[in-house]
């Protein structure tokens, strides 16, 4: 078993760079972004992770949109208690 753990461990630290590349958006965005500032590095990085978290939203927001749009029409379509 301590021989397993200390392989995988072994493995792990000799293939550091393969796990440190980095996804392609933010990697291309650091190369364009090298002669520039560090707050237009930044916006552009901004820009990147959240042009990358849009389309998963928009798949679960396409998927469930029934239940969605039945959860909405339930919270609007309530008469306001006072």
């Amino acid at each position: 078993m301590v021989r397993k753990l200390g392989l995988l461990l072994l493995v792990f630290i000799l293939a550091a760079d393969v796990f440190a590349q980095g996804c392609s958006q933010c990697k291309l965005l650091a190369e364009q972004s090298s002669g520039l500032d560090e707050s237009a590095f930044s916006s552009n990085m901004n820009f990147g992770i959240l042009y990358l978290m849009a389309f998963p939203y928009l798949i679960l927001m396409f998927i469930f949109r029934k239940p969605l749009l039945r959860f909405f029409k339930s919270i609007l379509g309530q008469a306001p208690s006072q």
